[in-house]
Order: C-alpha cells, then sequence, then structure tokens
C-alpha cells in the first residue's frame, strides 16, 4: 500500500511540473509581444524577427531562445553588456512575459541549404 501511495505521489508531482510549465509558458500573448517588442525598441538591434544584426546585436539571435522565461527576463534586467538593462519601470513584467512568447512562436527559419539562390 506506501508503494502505491509513493507512485501516486511521484505522478502527482510530475503532473504539476508538466502542467506549471506550460501555464508558464502559456502566460504570455505572442500578439501583444509582437507589438511591444516594436514599441520598446528591441527590433532595432534584434531585427523584427529577433533574427540578430552582426552590426547592432554581434549576430546574435534571439527567436526560440533555448532560455527559459525567468533566465531570459533576468537577462533582460540585470545585463552589463552592449545591451541596456530594462528596469520593470520602463518595461512591465507583463509586457516582458508577451515579447518572451512572442520570440518562442517565431517558427524557425529554413536551412540555408534548402534555398537555392544561396547554394550557387
Amino acid at each position: 500500500m506506501s508503494a502505491l501511495k509513493v507512485r501516486l505521489g511521484l505522478a502527482a508531482l510530475a503532473a504539476g511540473l508538466v502542467l506549471g510549465q506550460g501555464a508558464a509558458l502559456a502566460a504570455g500573448s505572442p500578439e501583444k509581444g509582437k507589438v511591444n517588442f516594436t514599441k520598446y525598441g528591441c527590433y532595432q538591434c534584434h531585427g523584427y524577427l529577433g533574427q540578430g544584426s552582426v552590426a547592432t546585436s554581434n549576430g546574435k539571435v534571439i527567436y526560440r531562445t533555448e532560455l527559459p522565461l525567468e533566465a531570459f527576463m533576468s537577462f533582460v534586467r540585470t545585463t552589463n553588456r552592449a545591451m541596456p538593462p530594462y528596469s520593470e519601470q520602463v518595461l512591465p513584467n507583463q509586457d516582458l512575459e508577451d515579447i518572451y512568447a512572442y520570440l518562442e512562436s517565431l517558427p524557425k527559419p529554413a536551412d540555408y541549404k534548402s534555398i537555392p539562390l544561396l547554394n550557387q
């Protein structure tokens, strides 16, 4: 009987972790994030699709980042690199979550090998 309780407890814990992750990812609105990406000027260095630029962001691609939301928000808030940090007074948490959702919603671009003009 106690082994069954342990299994049920582990199953509940796993379900909570999975559902909790989904809720965190669903917290932002990609539609609002697209508007905010322009409103806060992110596009000026990172391009409209988060593709980055050699001139302005040293080629850093930020679409479909591998950072979890919390790490992304922490970087935006505390960076001391070329990008200025954005405090919550300048960029509210919800707007930043929406920007993250927008960047995560962007499709991965085609592999350059699949573009005939680039393979001539």
